[in-house]
């Protein structure tokens, strides 16, 4: 079985490896939005995950991000969608 949750959150960021002229080497923001996907066998109650079992794992780190700028947060120097995902 396969299952998924989406979390959304607002954050700023530049790419600062783009050439100087580039539009993303400038500060600005976006509405993100994070599909998490899960694959597993269904439990006795019926699921894989409890959606709120999900979601307390998850919310750190999407708090995190919230509304933050994520150059300055450790391992996202170079905020690419990409590695937004692998930090997450």
């Amino acid at each position: 079985m396969k299952i998924f949750k989406e979390f959304s959150f607002e954050a700023a960021h530049r790419l600062p490896f783009v050439p100087k002229d580039h539009k993303c080497s400038n500060l600005h923001g976006h509405s993100f939005r994070v599909k998490v996907c899960l694959d597993g066998a269904l439990s006795e109650m019926g699921w894989v995950i409890d959606f709120s079992e999900l979601k307390k794992i998850c919310s750190p780190h999407i708090d995190l991000l919230d509304h933050s700028y994520l150059n300055e947060i450790e391992g996202l120097e170079n905020p690419t969608s990409e590695n937004i995902a692998i930090w997450l």
